[in-house]
């Protein structure tokens, strides 16, 4: 099995649609940083699991400085992004999404 992993650093700001009143349901913003796990048994023609310039084209650039809630069809949780991340990105199993040092939010595969 060959593995490869992506780290990113997006800016970007959600809002987030609550059953409970927080302080979360008005616009904020993150630095956020997010790992991209995909693993394969095969390599493709290039000799790749997945190409690095693609996850970032796929994942930062479509998220960064963005308002996620304009562009994601979800409640933008980092549970949510995550499980978005791993349903897009080519062989990905895992996403692992940081809204700061201490808030961390996975989903795998």
């Amino acid at each position: 099995m060959y593995y490869v992993s992506k780290r990113l650093e997006i800016s970007s700001a959600h809002s987030l649609s609550l059953s409970y009143q927080s302080k979360c349901e008005a616009l904020h913003g993150h630095n956020w940083i997010v790992k991209v796990y995909c693993k394969s048994e095969t390599l493709n023609e290039d000799g790749m699991v997945t190409d690095f310039t693609l996850i970032k084209k796929q994942i930062g650039d479509f998220l960064d400085h963005r308002n996620l809630n304009e562009i994601l069809p979800f409640n933008p949780t980092a549970e949510n992004i995550a499980r978005w991340i791993v349903d897009n990105v080519p062989n990905a199993y895992r996403a692992e999404v940081w809204e700061s040092e201490n808030n961390m939010a996975a989903y795998e595969k």
